[in-house]
C-alpha cells in the first residue's frame, strides 16, 4: 500500500546522448524522454505542485515521484542492445502445484462468502547480468511487444530499475476529469473467452466505479465502455472504462489513495482480496502490480498504468510477475495456462527465442515456493 514521506536526490544536470546510456537518471513515459533530475519526493500532493513528474508505485513499498527538468519526445535508444539471463536460469515463485493449490483455497474461500474473485500471482526471478541497462530492456520491449502503457523508469540511487510493457491504464487525469480502464479477461483469440472472463470483468467494473464514488462528484461516475476487445501481441483482453468528475480541492493524492491498489490485481471485495494475496503469496510483489507513469503538474494531466507485463532490478536480480483473477468458475489448470500466456512473449524478449513454449519448461521452483 502506498505510504507517504519525503526525500531528496541530487540533481543531474547533462541531458546529451552520452548520459542517457551511463545510468544517469531518466524516465521515459507518455512518448516522453525526460532527464535531468531535479528532486524526488514519496510525497503524492507533489504532483499537485508543478512541473513533470514520472511516477512509480509499488504494489509493496513507498511511492517515488521523481521530478524532471528536461523533457522531449522519445528518441530510439542509443545504448548497446539489451542482453538478458540465460533462458534455463528463471525461477518462479509458486510452481504449478502450489499455485494450482492457491486457486483452489480461494474457489474454498470464494463459496465460504468471504470474497468474489483474487488475483494470484508469482514471480519470475533470473540473475542480473553484468552491466545490465534497464533502458535497453525497455528499448527491447519496445520494439518487441509494443504496448499503449510502456514506461522505462531508472533511478538507481533510489532502488527504482523498472521498464514496463503494460496494457492497462490504472488512472488517467485531465483537470477534473479522471478515468481507470481496467483489464479482466485475457485469451489467445477473441474465440476463446469464456463466462468466467467476462463475469470477473464486471465484478471489478462494480469496484472501480465504487473506487472513483470516494473522490468523485456524485452522479459523475459512469462507465462509457465495457467489455471492449482489445487485441495486444499474442493476446486479446477485455476492457473496460469507468470515468468520473474529482470533487472539488482534490488532487492526485486523494484519487491515489482511494483507488491504489488497482481493483484488477486485488480483487472484490479489495481489503478481503489483499488478506488472501498476502496468505498465499510467498514473496511480495514490489513493483509489479502497483502503478508507473506521468503527471505533468503544471497542465492537471498524468496517466498511471497498471504495473504488469512489468521487469525490474532488485537485489541483484531480474524479476518479472504474471497471474490472474480467480473466481468461482476458475479451474486450476486454466488459470496456471494463463499466467504462461502472459508471461511467454515477454521471457523471450528478456532472455532469447531458445524460451521454450511451455514456460513451465525453463521456469523452475525457487526456494520460496
Amino acid at each position: 500500500m502506498v505510504g507517504v514521506s519525503s526525500r531528496s536526490a541530487r540533481p543531474v544536470s547533462s541531458t546529451t546522448s552520452s548520459t542517457v546510456s551511463s545510468g544517469a537518471p531518466l524516465a521515459v513515459v507518455g512518448g516522453r524522454l525526460a532527464t535531468g533530475l531535479r528532486d524526488v519526493t514519496s510525497d503524492l500532493s507533489a504532483l499537485d505542485s508543478s512541473g513533470f513528474w514520472a511516477v512509480v508505485l509499488p504494489f509493496s513499498g513507498l511511492p517515488v515521484c521523481a521530478r524532471f527538468a528536461d523533457v522531449r519526445p522519445a528518441r530510439p535508444w542509443p545504448g548497446p542492445p539489451w542482453v538478458g539471463p540465460p533462458a534455463s536460469s528463471w525461477r518462479t515463485s509458486l510452481d504449478r502445484t502450489a499455485f494450482e493449490a492457491g486457486v483452489d483455497s480461494i474457489r474454498e474461500a470464494i463459496g465460504a462468502g468471504d470474497v468474489y474473485q483474487v488475483n494470484l500471482t508469482r514471480r519470475l526471478s533470473a540473475p542480473l547480468p553484468p552491466g545490465a541497462d534497464v533502458a535497453a530492456l525497455g528499448a527491447a520491449l519496445a520494439a518487441g511487444n509494443p504496448a499503449p502503457f510502456s514506461a522505462v523508469v531508472r533511478l538507481p540511487e533510489h532502488g527504482i530499475e523498472v521498464a514496463s510493457a503494460s496494457p492497462e491504464r490504472f488512472l488517467a487525469r485531465d483537470g477534473d476529469r479522471v478515468w481507470s480502464s481496467p483489464i479482466k479477461g485475457t485469451a489467445a483469440t477473441v474465440d476463446d473467452f469464456l463466462a468466467k472472463d467476462r463475469a470477473e470483468n464486471v465484478m471489478i467494473v462494480d469496484l472501480v466505479r465504487n473506487d472513483l464514488g470516494r473522490v468523485c462528484e456524485w452522479g459523475s461516475v459512469h462507465v462509457p465502455a465495457l467489455l471492449a476487445v482489445e487485441p495486444h501481441p499474442g493476446l486479446v483482453h477485455l476492457v473496460s472504462t469507468v470515468e468520473g468528475r474529482l470533487r472539488p480541492g482534490l488532487g492526485w493524492d486523494a484519487t491515489i489513495a482511494a483507488t491504489f491498489p488497482p481493483g484488477s490485481v486485488t480483487g472484490a471485495p479489495k481489503l478481503a482480496a489483499l488478506d488472501h494475496i498476502a496468505r498465499l503469496e510467498p514473496v511480495v510483489r514490489s513493483v509489479y502490480c502497483g502503478a508507473v507513469g506521468w503527471v505533468d503538474a503544471d497542465r492537471r494531466r498524468g496517466e498511471l498504468n497498471v504495473a504488469i507485463r512489468t521487469f525490474w532490478f532488485e537485489d541483484g536480480a531480474l524479476h518479472f510477475g504474471t497471474g490472474g483473477g480467480i473466481t468461482w468458475d476458475s479451474s486450476p489448470s486454466g488459470e496456471w495456462a494463463e499466467t504462461e500466456l502472459k508471461a511467454r512473449r515477454l521471457l523471450r524478449i528478456a532472455s532469447g527465442p531458445d524460451v521454450p513454449a511451455g514456460v513451465t519448461g525453463a521456469v523452475a521452483a525457487s526456494p520460496h515456493g
